[in-house]
């Protein structure tokens, strides 16, 4: 098994680039078509959407974004959501209102640079896609190496060996993320 043919067509490298946000501000209907557009690829079912008004609706009650003017979304809120969409399937949307609450207030206090923020995501995630690839080169060269031929030569035990391995690594990576969360102080509490 080839592992990189395996993992094909994940899309990791499609992401919103700050260029691809215009600059005026949008309506509801146009966020959902502009991340459907964007990210259709990425969909593990075609049926799946993206994103939906009730997420949308969902986001705003629970305060992962500073408050819409007049109906629309403005670039910062696209910024926003675009961080929330790759968040929302590993943490928790008190986890992530948490995370951004700070962020969130700088902006409504027009104190901070969301998108110099989010030109450094977007930088992280690119550089996070590499890594990746090379993790999963990585894993190919263990797999053929390391492990033992008569469970890697079987096609489904090898696929259940590198699922195993992702969604453990995936654990670490979410446990690591929900510990730094838990170090971010809420609104109201000291700060260290």
């Amino acid at each position: 098994m080839d592992i990189k043919k395996q993992l094909e067509g994940l899309h990791l490298e499609n992401q919103l680039k700050p260029e691809e946000i215009p600059d005026l501000d949008l309506y509801m209907d146009q966020v959902i078509q502009l991340f459907e557009n964007k990210y259709a690829s990425s969909k593990r079912y075609e049926e799946d959407k993206v994103l939906t008004k009730t997420m949308i609706n969902n986001y705003a009650k629970a305060k992962l974004f500073f408050p819409i003017e007049n109906k629309k979304y403005s670039k910062d809120h696209l910024f926003l959501i675009s961080m929330i969409y790759q968040m929302k399937s590993v943490l928790s949307i008190k986890d992530i209102g948490k995370t951004f609450a700070k962020a969130n207030q700088r902006i409504a206090d027009e104190d901070f640079d969301l998108e110099k923020f989010y030109a450094n995501y977007m930088y992280l995630m690119d550089k996070n896609v590499a890594g990746f690839e090379e993790y999963i080169a990585e894993q190919e060269k263990i797999f053929e190496t390391e492990l033992d031929k008569d469970i890697v030569n079987d096609t489904y035990l090898q696929q259940v060996l590198l699922i195993t391995s992702l969604t453990g690594m995936s654990n670490f990576y979410r446990r690591a993320a929900e510990k730094l969360v838990d170090q971010l102080k809420w609104k109201g509490e000291q700060e260290e």
